[in-house]
């Protein structure tokens, strides 16, 4: 059974764990690199990415998270997560870094405010699933290595991808008790 941990400064933390669980996997909490060092994959929940990557860097697991990522361990990023995963972005603030690995571009707060938040059905990976997107990004443009999974309207948004073994949603699945996404990041890592 993979050990899998969830970067625990902001965020569904607990939320994510129970999905993993759900989906077979040990789940545990990751605040420092001793705790990052122990897993065999990583999920980076949503949240704010501009407070989570000065978190990441004040708590020094930026480049530690760089460094398994660069490694090949297995990743999952949902929405603030999936801005933390892409090595480049769009509208962020001055400065702002990212863990990257995943070649694409990804647009911060693409589809609105909170207000905008909205929820869709939409297909993953050949699987119905019904996302919610809350300050959602989306990918602008991805590399020739990076696999879409998902595409949501307003306007065809790429919302959903997989390069190796990282996987990236702009959605929160982790909110709506369905599985699916969580049970295809643990079979990636199954596989590899």
């Amino acid at each position: 059974m993979p050990t899998i941990g969830v970067l625990a400064l902001q965020g569904s933390v607990r939320e994510h764990v129970r999905m993993l669980q759900e989906a077979g996997a040990s789940a545990i909490a990751v605040r420092r690199p001793a705790e990052l060092d122990a897993v065999d994959g990583l999920v980076i929940p949503g949240g704010e990415s501009t407070t989570m990557w000065k978190l990441a860097d004040t708590f020094d697991l930026l480049d530690p998270l760089r460094m398994r990522i660069k490694e090949g361990m297995p990743a999952y990023g949902s929405c603030a997560g999936m801005i933390m995963l892409a090595d480049r972005i769009e509208d962020g603030v001055d400065g702002q870094q990212t863990i990257g690995g995943i070649d694409m571009v990804v647009r911060r707060n693409a589809f609105g405010r909170q207000v905008d938040s909205f929820e869709a059905d939409l297909d993953f990976a050949g699987e119905p699933v019904h996302a919610i997107f809350i300050r959602a990004p989306w990918v602008e443009s991805v590399g020739a290595d990076v696999e879409v999974l998902g595409i949501a309207e307003p306007g065809d948004r790429i919302v959903a991808v997989r390069q190796g073994p990282l996987l990236a949603t702009s959605f929160h699945p982790e909110l709506t008790g369905d599985t699916r996404v969580h049970r295809y990041f643990v079979d990636m890592l199954r596989e590899l």
